[in-house]
């Protein structure tokens, strides 16, 4: 008989906003620790420059570099994604003198002429142009205006427009995303975890992690600086647009582009704002946004926030909807379900009139938005799965709120839903779900996955199906979607992660994580720091460039919070902490045996922090704090995910455990 030992601390204090516990996992938090940040390395001089290493690093230096000649040029490098106003110090000009600007995330797209594009895609990748600089004045500091601030960049090219020199020096970043948070660097969760599968980086969990956390730091921005939209009339951008009738700050899909607020985005970045800041004001804003724009006839809510203003999808409905029960699991806000409940209720009565006889949601070719993705129309088995989890979780606020017939209603609606999703959609011979009862050759990524995570499976063999079904369609960096010819999808690649989580399958997981985040993180064509809106089978950021991005692969983003599915799984799942009611009233930690020797981490509600802490140290004894339990290794191996302690948090401060 074999054990394992196997330490999990439960910490509830009833405190206000606490910052995660210190350790070695700070040195992977990529949040600065000033708001002014500086370049870090010269990437390429041009032409005459000199003095270009006295640009890094170095505020107050009184020593500048000197541009000379048309269009010679330095490039600048801050060693990761970045955003906000730049500062530049003018030392020395004359009325011949001339500078711009280009700013791009990828160093693929480092120019002189252009930057990359992020307010409209380009087939000649040249939409955004350059920012050019007014007279210059000697002795003076230029500073952009909030419009003209870059939302998301890593490589700062200056460039010289005119014969005559310019000398310039304290280059400065004012970093504007998350103005709330006085410091950047003041998480409230963490997470730590050396990968021990034998991958080429035992680091690379933990840069995980961190690296999905930065990135929705920087998707959080004040609402009147989302991206103007249309575009300025002659190119560029403009990042001073109102993205919505609320104050304060919004959770938008990317710091680069879009810079607006999308549902279904959320579905995953919302997760990770809960396990990295606790910063869920975010998302209620963004969710008080997607309901002013409901139809006041019909109760539809738009596919996307303002200015974008996009309309037509039944699954960003539903990611609007499953978003306000996020919000109110994760910090017991009954006032805002209470305010937007009229709303709620009115939008979902829009989705149910969709049910056929079949039993399923029938969508119209005018809802069927969603990611990206073709063919959402019909029976399509996402859209369901959808709706379900949102009658499922509106059941919930239903009976949070008193309304006990409303809930039960919903219920049966959904338990029909269930029903007909077997008998319709699954495909005995797959072992997997079909996109849509018409369309029997495609076995989605999407539906199947969102299938496991909200439980419209009837047993576990379908589930363990599933799992193994899905590695079909792996690539060597992640799966190759059946949904859009030729693309890797990060936003539903979190969901499959999820579901070979569920399924018990830790290792295959890991696998998942390696493969696709492995790549997004290590390839020297990303920003190496944040995540990638999605990319293709040869590993191009030619993401979607058939579908709607005019081949300009210099559009798709480098930050981007639905790829962020990794940061929340590895403490739902690998730690195995997660709240099962309001705000963690109920807890349960169930992790999942992926091949490692150790993991922790934990998160911050308003009852306190909740941290877990598993190692296997001399394989003997297991032990839950504050008491010593005993437990098979085989037995966790055959039952993973099986919840090891449960409980409720209690007033004292103390430590507790189930």
């Amino acid at each position: 008989m074999v054990f394992v030992s196997f330490v999990v601390v439960l910490l509830i204090a009833v405190s206000v906003a606490a910052v995660a516990p210190a350790g070695p996992w700070d040195a992977f938090n990529l949040a600065s620790s000033t708001r002014g940040v500086t370049p870090k390395s010269v990437r390429l001089t041009v032409g005459q420059v000199t003095g270009a290493e006295n640009l890094i690093g170095n505020t107050m230096s009184t020593k500048g570099a000197t541009i000379a000649g048309n269009g010679s040029y330095v490039v600048l490098d801050f060693g990761q994604e970045v955003g906000g106003r730049l500062s530049i110090q003018i030392d020395s000009a004359t009325s011949s003198s001339a500078l711009s600007l280009s700013f791009t995330e990828s160093p693929l797209f480092i120019s002189p002429t252009t930057s990359d594009d992020s307010c409209v895609a380009s087939f000649l990748e040249d939409s955004d142009g350059v920012l050019s600089l007014p007279p210059l004045t000697s002795n003076e500091t230029y500073t952009q205006t909030v419009g003209d601030q870059r939302g998301g960049f890593r490589f700062l090219t200056i460039v010289s427009n005119g014969e005559e020199p310019v000398t310039i020096s304290n280059i400065v970043l004012n970093i504007t995303f998350m103005p709330q948070l006085e410091d950047l660097r003041a998480y409230t969760g963490y997470f730590f975890a050396t990968d021990t599968t034998g991958f080429h980086d035992p680091e690379f969990l933990t840069k995980l992690w961190y690296s999905g956390a930065y990135t929705v730091q920087m998707n959080t921005i004040d609402s009147h600086q989302a991206r103007q939209q249309p575009c300025p009339v002659g190119g560029g951008w403009a990042n001073n647009a109102t993205g919505g009738p609320v104050e304060g700050t919004i959770l938008v899909d990317a710091a680069k582009r879009d810079r607006n607020i999308w549902p279904g985005d959320m579905g995953i970045s919302t997760h990770t704002e809960l396990v990295s800041t606790f910063d869920l004001q975010s998302s209620q804003n963004s969710l008080l946004v997607m309901f002013s724009t409901q139809d006041p006839t019909t109760g539809a809510l738009q596919y996307s926030g303002p200015p974008i203003n996009a309309v037509g999808s039944d699954t960003y409905i539903c990611w609007s909807l499953i978003g306000t029960h996020n919000v109110y699991l994760y910090t017991g806000d009954l006032n805002f379900v209470e305010q937007v409940w009229a709303n709620y209720t009115f939008a979902l009565s829009f989705l149910q009139s969709q049910v056929d006889e079949t039993g399923l949601m029938n969508v119209p070719v005018s809802f069927s938005n969603d990611w990206g993705r073709v063919d959402g129309q019909g029976h399509n088995s996402a859209a369901n799965a959808l709706l379900y989890q949102t009658l499922i979780t509106a059941s919930e606020l239903a009976t949070t709120l008193g309304h006990t017939s409303l809930a039960a209603e919903y219920v049966t609606n959904a338990s029909s839903i269930k029903e007909a999703y077997n008998k319709l959609l699954w495909n005995e011979t797959a072992g997997m779900f079909m996109d849509n009862d018409m369309v029997y050759n495609v076995n989605p990524q999407d539906g199947n996955s969102l299938a496991v995570l909200f439980n419209l499976t009837n047993n576990g063999s379908q589930i363990q199906s599933i799992s193994e079904g899905l590695t079909q369609f792996w690539t060597d960096i992640g799966p190759l979607s059946p949904e859009l010819n030729d693309t890797i999808i990060p936003f539903v690649g979190g969901f499959e992660l999820q579901a070979h989580f569920i399924a018990g399958q830790g290792k295959r997981a890991l696998d998942l994580l390696h493969r696709e985040w492995g790549y997004m993180l290590y390839t020297n064509i990303s920003v190496q720091s944040t995540m990638l809106e999605g990319f293709t089978a040869n590993g191009s950021l030619g993401y979607r460039s058939a579908a709607g991005a005019d081949f300009d692969h210099s559009f798709t983003s480098n930050a981007h919070g639905w790829a962020t599915g990794p940061t929340f799984s590895l403490i739902f799942y690998l730690v195995g902490l997660m709240v099962t009611s309001s705000q963690g009233a109920t807890w349960s930690v169930a992790p999942v045996l992926s091949g490692l020797t150790a993991a922790q981490g934990g998160f911050e509600t308003n009852l306190g922090w909740f941290g877990a802490n598993w190692t296997f140290t001399d394989k003997t004894t297991f032990r839950l704090d504050p008491f010593e339990r005993m437990v098979e290794l085989e037995a966790l191996e055959q039952h993973p995910g099986k919840s090891l302690g449960t409980g409720v948090p209690v007033s004292s401060g103390v430590d507790h455990a189930g």
